[in-house]
């Protein structure tokens, strides 16, 4: 993030009075096909961690969010991160790695060992992200294999990890 722009954004737990703002910010940048993509299917019967989803603020307002959700990878639990949004007036600014960090750190602190997502390697990999070896991990539907990653908040947490991908109970 720039000098500049930690001085403007704070980042915050996600608040249930921030929901219908961070909704719009995901209709608006992901579309309304966003619920279609394997990474939605992978969240559903389940929700973000309360205290593993937080919101980048511009004063009172919400200009990024990124939510941590239970899963389990062949009944090993980790977290399937996402989704992680910024306001398109506001990208290219270090909020997006600012929240990830945020969440990364909070999630290592309360004892998570991984962290999965779908998404960009080259973007990810300035967060610890890495692409699992192509078989290793399934989802719960069609996926690019160099779009899975994985970040270990404990080392050796992805070698334990294989199989299918499921939601796992918590959070909301």
């Amino acid at each position: 993030m720039t000098v500049a722009a930690s001085r403007l954004v704070h980042i915050d737990l996600e608040q249930c009075h921030h929901g219908d703002i961070v909704e719009t910010l995901l209709d608006e940048a992901f579309g309304p096909g966003r619920f279609a993509k394997t990474a939605y299917r992978l969240r559903e019967g389940t929700a973000p961690i309360p205290e593993l989803s937080y919101v980048a603020l511009l004063g009172d307002h919400p200009v990024g969010a990124v939510r941590l959700s239970p899963i389990t990878i062949g009944g090993t639990p980790a977290l399937f991160l996402g989704p992680l949004v910024v306001h398109p007036d506001h990208k290219n600014q270090g909020y997006g790695l600012a929240l990830m960090l945020t969440a990364l750190d909070e999630a290592k602190r309360r004892g998570h060992r991984l962290v999965v997502l779908v998404g960009d390697a080259p973007y990810y990999a300035r967060a610890g992200f890495k692409p699992i070896p192509a078989g290793q991990v399934k989802l719960p539907g069609p996926v690019d294999p160099a779009r899975l990653l994985a970040c270990e908040l404990a080392e050796g947490a992805l070698a334990e990890a294989g199989g299918m991908a499921r939601p796992a109970p918590g959070g909301r």
